[in-house]
């Protein structure tokens, strides 16, 4: 356990962007999921609409640095081609 005053702060911080982290990473990987299983089970249409919602999800964690920017443009391939 931290034992200063800025060890104990670094520490609150290092959870909270953890926190923050995990929610956007978790986001992204549920709707790439939920998109992969509608195709998988012939509903392209219903995938389809979920195609704007996974690019916004993916754009927003690659601009809060939780993802690359070359791993959201693959994620964002791959959505593109499963919903073809």
């Amino acid at each position: 356990m931290p034992i200063t005053k800025s060890a104990k702060r670094a520490l609150r911080q290092s959870l909270r962007k953890k926190e923050n982290n995990l929610f956007h990473k978790n986001r992204v990987k549920k709707i790439v999921k939920q998109i992969k299983e509608l195709s998988a089970e012939n509903k392209k249409e219903e995938a389809k609409k979920l195609v704007s919602l996974a690019y916004k999800y993916i754009d927003k964690a690659a601009k809060h640095g939780v993802i690359k920017k070359n791993t959201a443009s693959r994620k964002k391939s791959l959505i593109s081609r499963i919903t073809k």
